[in-house]
């Protein structure tokens, strides 16, 4: 499945792929840089359905504090540079369980606001216990890089949709 994103910088059209994303990351955490962009991928449209947002203006506040998805907002958004990025812990989910309970993401672009949830199937527990252990051995290291692997080419084989819910879109 190939996909872009699209935003407006001051009026001009910028597209990414997920490999530009990718790029721009390295090849620490593909699984980040995929869930960030499955989620720009359902919360753009819900955000302007008109078109295009206008990227200096979009604001991201999640729960999950992965590196991947951090670069691939700053990418697309400028976010991180422009203080309209923020680690919220209070959008956690404990109740929804280890492997979703962090992979909450609010998106907000001028009066409009969408919060996504991470639909079940994408993240394993046993991925989420690897990724927490604080010394992983080498065989452990090369465990979590294959998962990550693997995890990134799950969420990119979906439409966002099917990744993603939208519990919230607020005009």
């Amino acid at each position: 499945m190939i996909s872009t994103l699209e935003v407006l910088d001051r009026g001009q059209h910028i597209t990414f792929s997920f490999e530009d994303l990718l790029k721009y990351h390295g090849p620490r955490a593909p699984g980040g840089v995929a869930h960030a962009f499955k989620v720009l991928e359902r919360a753009l449209p819900l955000l302007d359905p008109e078109g295009p947002c206008e990227r200096r203006e979009i604001v991201v506040e999640t729960a999950f504090g992965g590196p991947g998805a951090r670069d691939a907002f700053e990418m697309v958004t400028r976010a991180v540079t422009g203080d309209r990025f923020h680690i919220d812990p209070s959008l956690a989910r404990p109740e929804r369980g280890r492997a979703l309970e962090r992979f909450v993401f609010r998106l907000g672009y001028r009066d409009r606001r969408a919060l996504l949830v991470l639909r079940e199937g994408f993240v394993t527990d046993e991925f989420i216990d690897l990724a927490r252990t604080e010394e992983r051995t080498a065989d452990q290291e090369r465990r979590l890089d294959a998962m990550k692997r693997e995890m990134a080419d799950r969420v990119m084989a979906h439409p966002a949709g099917e990744v993603y819910d939208a519990e919230e879109a607020v005009p």
